[in-house]
């Protein structure tokens, strides 16, 4: 049986990483888009973002567009691995032991 991962299972980085491991591999969002999406202040945003990235689950890259800094979120290989065994054990455990 798969295991929860702590660090996704926490609601707001669970949907940080369903809206990253959508995206195609070479595919990344900006911070705000992904603030706007899921609807939380950049602080809150901020320090979920940040418990991912140290998790490797997640990669920044921070540049200017029009002389603004910008910064965007792109899962890792090790993120998407993590989401899908993660998907996993929650559908184990909303499966009926009648249905296994």
């Amino acid at each position: 049986m798969a295991k929860l991962d702590t660090i996704i299972h926490q609601p707001i980085r669970l949907r940080i990483m369903a809206s990253v491991v959508t995206l195609e591999l070479d595919e990344q969002v900006d911070f705000s888009t992904l603030k706007r999406l899921l609807d939380v202040t950049d602080g809150n945003l901020g320090a979920h973002i940040s418990k991912l990235e140290q998790a490797g689950y997640i990669m920044l890259e921070k540049t200017f567009v029009d002389k603004k800094p910008r910064t965007f979120v792109k899962a890792t290989g090790r993120g998407r691995d993590a989401f899908t065994d993660h998907v996993k054990a929650l559908q184990d455990i909303l499966t009926p032991p009648e249905s296994k």
